[in-house]
């Protein structure tokens, strides 16, 4: 297989193996994994129904992968996994946890790590009074972790989606579909049918068009409300390309925009730039939020920026890691994050500008492209 070929198909085993190696430090034997998007991760399994008991042991100790790590799915989905997990052993049960609790306890494991963060109470009762003789002990966030740090196949996924973004955003502007007269609503619809005819395989999230007033609140959804001149718009998309998401912000203005509008985009842009440079292996988050948010205290504004500056994207629109000025984790070289300061101003009008990076030793990759500079819409 050529280097190539690798960055088109995603290492499944090499990630089992990674969180095997986690399962050790963290002195457990087995983890049931239960959360279908760290099943996917781990398997490429993309089914509505699954569980994953992944085996501590080395799977050149006892043939291809080990034989205590299973993968279990109903029914409706034995041709898929057939086709999707190849390299696993696959059971069929519609209650799929279940079968693996039985598994386990046949093999007796002994300590079987659960995804806490995911199981609910309920859950883990019947695990527990189903898998005798075993020891549930939480193990959140041990996927999650190996999740943080993307591979070339991820990142190949994610300059994809954001290409997308980029792209349908440029149709937009060339088709005169961003203009006073239209709904937000309107605005939002076309944007995430460009992304779909860009290459889009779904919409990361629901779409926000702003305009106006409506601009200043961070997480507005589009309504029937009809854009006009003079206002700021404020659009954040994203695509869905391979199962990974795209992460963009850009705010227009409707015609010639006031000293006001001119000011407050500047002061965001230059934070934003701000929190760009400060991207590299080894800055906590916490201080790449400090860097984009000190620029719009030192300003005046602080109390007006009210979110983090961002957060990790990848398989989720939202993951590990967040990047505010509560969080506590440092940044690793491989890690995909968006970088999104922003100024509300309540009843009046905000900006927000966001980007999708990969922290590299040299200086973060930009994968979200385009420009920055305030676009007026005439």
């Amino acid at each position: 297989m050529s280097a190539d070929d690798g960055a088109r198909r995603p290492d499944h085993a090499a990630r089992r193996a990674g969180l095997r190696d986690l399962l050790v430090e963290n002195g457990v034997d087995a983890l049931l994994v239960t959360d279908l998007v760290n099943i996917r991760y781990l398997t490429g399994f993309t089914g509505s129904n699954a569980a994953l008991l992944v085996h501590s042991w080395d799977g050149s100790q006892v043939g291809e992968d080990g034989e205590r790590t299973v993968i279990c799915t109903d029914g409706r989905y034995l041709t898929q996994v057939g086709e999707q997990v190849p390299d696993v052993r696959a059971e069929i049960a519609r209650a799929s946890a279940r079968r693996l609790v039985e598994l386990a306890g046949e093999w007796q494991i002994g300590r079987v790590g659960f995804e806490s963060h995911v199981v609910t109470v309920d859950q883990h009762r019947g695990f527990v009074e189903q898998g005798s003789g075993l020891q549930f002990v939480p193990a959140p966030g041990l996927v999650e972790q190996l999740r943080t740090v993307k591979d070339d196949y991820e990142v190949e996924q994610l300059r994809t989606a954001c290409a997308a973004a980029d792209a349908a955003l440029a149709t937009l502007l060339e088709r005169g579909g961003l203009r006073p007269g239209r709904t937000e609503r309107q605005v939002a619809r076309e944007l995430e049918w460009l992304m779909f005819e860009h290459g889009a395989d779904a919409i990361a999230f629901e779409t926000i068009v702003a305009a106006g007033s409506n601009s200043a609140v961070p997480h507005h959804r589009p309504t029937g409300a009809i854009l006009a001149a003079g206002d700021f718009v404020k659009l954040d998309f994203g695509a869905v390309v391979g199962g990974y998401h795209s992460d963009m912000t850009r705010t227009l203005v409707l015609g010639e925009p006031t000293d006001w509008q001119r000011e407050i985009y500047q002061l965001v842009h230059e934070a934003q730039r701000a929190g760009r440079e400060a991207l590299k292996p080894g800055a906590s988050c916490a201080a790449v939020d400090a860097a984009a948010r000190s620029v719009i205290e030192s300003a005046g504004h602080g109390d007006l920026f009210v979110h983090g500056l961002g957060h990790g994207v990848g398989l989720q629109i939202h993951e590990a890691p967040p990047v505010a000025k509560t969080a506590t984790g440092t940044l690793l070289d491989g890690v995909a994050v968006t970088v999104e300061p922003g100024v509300y101003f309540p009843g009046r009008g905000g900006v927000r500008i966001e980007d999708t990076l990969v922290v590299r030793a040299g200086g973060p990759e930009l994968l979200t492209h385009t420009t920055k500079d305030l676009t007026v819409v005439d």
